[in-house]
């Protein structure tokens, strides 16, 4: 209702009067409508990258494990592969990015069918993939790569007509200015003021994106972060205030309660259609975010799964965020490519039903977990993951009329239905020639003429 108000409210200024302001609270900032391309845009690819991309084992907390929980596996990977006394700070010159082709990322996560794409510019690490001017010689300019990967990948994005989303960890595990306020049980905010804050702005000035992914909130309030300052700045001022999009992220206890798009939590899947607008971050390498040499085959997220995965979440109003974790040099591995590509053609063939689309008034039938609905205004997609083995789809909740048209999203031509005794209705699919091959995953009927 308060958003409806800011709304009416900017419609009786009349056009030629400036918008309301937001203030730095939570009631007047979670007001604020969603700028639209976020829920029009459906789908997206995140990247963890960083200095944690040059041990690749365990995962993207990998300095955590070892030096703040001192776990053992971690210690022994690092006694048997690098020398004595090794300190982290050490792995960042082999941070090399030497094989990083921002056009062909680029080209990839078009191809992917993804509509923005999220990269990390700094991890709990504190490391920053551009020349923060307060993080001396811990930056991808000064050290490392030599390069600022957040302005190159930007470019080349926007090349592409892709939008960019910044992922920015609000605290740093070990940086003694955080560990400080920390002592002193968030009372001080030399590192918010010195550190966090200059970043942001920093970002947001210097590479103008579309949407900030925030993280690294959950030791501290909102109060400690600034973050109600922040968002005021970012909606009221800021070169991106109209278009800008961001999380829940913002300090403890306000994930899935206060912020722009709800995370909630990593993989976040609930199970009825929330009221609010959420996306749900999904990463192909099952067990972490960053690279990992060791990854094995059956850890990477198959097809299916993902295809299951997008529809879900598509038919239940969030948003699909993929994660890749590219190599040390900058390369996106093959198996993670492939399986973006294969994303990509299912989404070639099926995207009507999944791109600007809303939730329909049935979700997924109650009968079964196959079958997923959404619907653009009068048109309903329904999205079946199994293929039944008589070729006759079975869908209780659509209502037909006489004039009723059924379609499936790949073939040409009409497909037969007939009313299904009680409710809903029978429809016959095309017949499929056996293969040795494993089906693709997921089709579509889409139904017009339908309640």
């Amino acid at each position: 209702m308060a958003a409806l108000a800011l709304l009416s409210a900017a419609a009786a200024l009349g056009p030629g009067l400036a918008a309301p302001r937001y203030r730095p609270d939570w009631a007047s900032l979670d007001a604020r409508p969603l700028p639209a391309w976020f829920d029009r845009a459906k789908v997206g690819v995140f990247v963890h990258w960083g200095v944690f991309s040059v041990p690749a084992w365990g995962s993207e907390w990998f300095w955590w494990h070892w030096q703040g929980q001192h776990d053992a596996a971690y210690e022994r990977f690092v006694r048997r592969r690098f020398p004595p006394g090794t300190t982290y700070a050490e792995f960042a010159p082999r941070f090399t990015a030497h094989d990083f082709q921002p056009r062909q990322w680029a080209r990839l996560f078009q191809r992917a069918g993804a509509r923005y794409v999220v990269l990390t510019t700094k991890h709990h690490e504190g490391f920053t993939n551009w020349g923060s001017p307060v993080s001396w010689n811990w930056n991808s300019v000064d050290t490392g790569p030599h390069r600022d990967l957040v302005g190159e990948l930007g470019e080349a994005l926007r090349e592409s007509n892709l939008r960019y989303g910044l992922y920015h960890s609000l605290m740093e595990w070990f940086n003694p200015l955080y560990l400080a306020d920390k002592q002193s049980d968030f009372k001080t905010q030399s590192f918010v003021l010195k550190k966090t804050m200059p970043e942001l702005y920093d970002l947001v000035l210097k590479y103008k994106p579309d949407l900030i992914w925030s993280d690294g909130d959950w030791e501290a309030p909102d109060s400690y972060w600034n973050s109600t300052s922040f968002l005021a700045w970012l909606y009221n001022d800021s070169p991106v205030k109209d278009t800008v999009v961001v999380n829940d992220r913002w300090g403890r206890g306000c994930s899935c309660r206060h912020g722009g798009f709800y995370n909630c939590a990593d993989k976040y899947r609930p199970g009825t259609l929330p009221e609010h607008k959420w996306e749900m971050c999904s990463s192909l390498d099952r067990l972490s975010w960053g690279y990992r040499s060791n990854m094995s085959l059956p850890e990477v997220m198959d097809e299916m799964s993902m295809i299951e995965e997008l529809v879900q979440t598509v038919s239940l109003g969030g948003n699909y965020l993929l994660n890749v974790g590219p190599t040390k040099e900058g390369v996106i591995v093959p198996i993670f490519q492939e399986r973006l590509l294969a994303l990509g053609r299912w989404l070639d063939t099926n995207g009507e039903a999944i791109y600007e689309s809303q939730p329909w008034r049935v979700q997924m039938e109650n009968t079964t977990d196959t079958v997923w609905y959404t619907s653009k205004g009068p048109v309903v997609f329904a999205i079946f993951l199994l293929w039944p083995r008589d070729s006759v789809l079975h869908l209780s909740s659509p209502i037909p009329s006489p004039g009723t048209q059924v379609t499936l999203l790949g073939f040409a031509g009409t497909l037969e239905w007939q009313k299904q005794p009680g409710k809903g209705m029978l429809i016959t699919l095309p017949y499929m020639l056996p293969s040795p091959l494993p089906p693709q995953s997921g089709w579509v009927v889409k139904l017009e003429g339908v309640k």
